[in-house]
């Protein structure tokens, strides 16, 4: 599956899938544990490079493909000419983000080429998907997210020990108040999550709803905000028993002056 010659028939999904890892593990070590030789192989005054990530774990700065259209999706091109003009930290950011584009378009292209259904194109991204990115690798954002892992249970924060009863309500009040609630209650899958609240928008930001995203409601307005967009982590968000939002508590200061 190197590129994209020769028989398309029997493919499967996890196949696609071990090629996808291979490419990524390759593009990885090239932004981290070979980040110096990457580095000086993207010389600024060469022509038009690509880093391209190959299947079998390993990577390679090159030329784009010759050909047109070429047999696979190509990689960003020229990242060489970036590399002087930036800090090397958000050149290589820059880099993994485009990276995982491409990734995902190779992955999709040879789903089309080998014929994937609805079912199998969502097999294929929900088992991408629980891989962190090469972007999410290359700035550590996956180590913070891993720090920052909410948990909605073991409420004992009160003097007196509350009953079964009392815990249950407590709990069931703290998940709803971090998540965005459902639109219909049903047995649906956990990668159906983010089209169920698809309309759901950040009142800060205006992005929406993201299911690997922390969120938080404002018991005032009951506007939904990500976690990062008002400054609230899930360990915080524990201990806050009314959550305002910073134009309700903008609006209380307000009236009571």
């Amino acid at each position: 599956m190197e590129g994209a010659a020769g028989p398309y028939n029997g493919r499967s999904v996890e196949e696609v899938f071990k090629d996808f890892k291979g490419r990524r593990a390759g593009m990885i070590k090239a932004l981290t544990t070979d980040v110096e030789e990457f580095y000086q192989q993207c010389d600024p005054e060469k022509e038009n490079l690509c880093l391209y990530g190959l299947p079998s774990e390993t990577w390679e700065v090159n030329l784009p493909a010759e050909e047109v259209p070429p047999e696979l999706p190509e990689p960003a091109l020229g990242i060489n000419f970036a590399r002087d003009g930036m800090q090397e930290k958000d050149w290589l950011s820059l880099v993994a983000v485009h990276s995982d584009a491409w990734l995902l378009a190779v992955a999709f292209y040879f789903g089309a080429r080998f014929g994937f259904e609805k079912n199998d194109r969502r097999r294929l991204f929900n088992m991408i998907n629980e891989l962190p990115t090469i972007f999410e690798v290359v700035t550590g954002t996956v180590k913070k997210q891993t720090k920052e892992k909410p948990s909605v249970t073991n409420h004992n924060g009160n003097k007196s020990k509350p009953n079964a009863k009392q815990r249950a309500s407590e709990s069931q009040t703290k998940v709803s108040k971090l998540q965005p609630p459902l639109k219909e209650e049903d047995d649906t899958l956990d990668e159906d999550d983010e089209e169920e609240h698809g309309d759901t928008l950040c009142g800060a930001c205006g992005e929406n709803y993201a299911s690997d995203e922390f969120w938080i409601c404002c018991d005032i307005c009951e506007i939904w905000f990500h976690g990062k967009c008002v400054k609230i982590t899930p360990a915080r968000a524990e201990h806050i028993k009314q959550y305002k939002c910073p134009s309700c508590s903008g609006s209380t200061k307000r009236a009571r002056a």
